[in-house]
């Protein structure tokens, strides 16, 4: 299979079941999920994949979830490695699996930056289309889980910095920008 040059992210489609959305009686009407089960529910879904993806395919670099209800965008997950090869391999064997007795259908994805891609007023609270916006609404994940997630990433690299020379004064004002963007980025619920 011939693959685009310089693609890091795969699209898993379709894959996340919010069940909110499929918790239906017969009846049609709804049955409480509460938020704590839902958040629950999200973490576990969103911790096994993420594990998986790392430990069968490599470095993953972001990885995010819709929240939307239209067809083309309900359940995907977005997965960005840090390796092209890495993207490549996870395509090839994810699309001879299967998740929660459905085929999986994966491909590469052109989208590398998330912020936008992103609805902004459903960032805000302010989403007007609701479930059914073609920007994406991005699912958080709990702050526990990205600390145990991506924490893991920041102890490796801050112990590997510690032995090395003394960094000079640029690196480490930029070095401070970036843990300040970071820290916003969690702050608002975004990788």
């Amino acid at each position: 299979m011939v693959f685009p040059f310089g693609l890091q992210t795969i699209l898993i489609q379709n894959i996340y079941r919010n069940p909110q959305n499929s918790a239906q009686t017969a009846d049609a009407s709804r049955c409480a999920v509460s938020d704590v089960e839902m958040q629950e529910h999200y973490d576990e879904f969103f911790e096994e994949v993420f594990t998986e993806m790392e430990e069968k395919y490599g470095e993953v670099e972001e990885m995010n979830v819709c929240d939307n209800l239209g067809d083309h965008l309900v359940g995907n997950v977005y997965v960005k490695f840090r390796r092209e090869e890495d993207a490549e391999k996870a395509v090839m064997d994810l699309n001879n699996r299967w998740f929660n007795a459905q085929p999986i259908h994966a491909e590469l994805s052109p989208v590398t930056d998330f912020r936008e891609a992103c609805c902004r007023q459903y960032e805000m609270g302010e989403c007007t289309r609701g479930g059914f916006c073609n920007f994406m609404h991005l699912k958080p994940i709990s702050r526990e889980l990205r600390r145990e997630l991506y924490g893991r990433r920041r102890k490796r690299h801050r112990s590997r910095s510690r032995s090395r020379e003394r960094r000079s004064r640029s690196r480490d004002r930029r070095r401070d920008r970036e843990r300040r963007r970071s820290r916003d980025r969690e702050r608002s619920g975004r990788f």
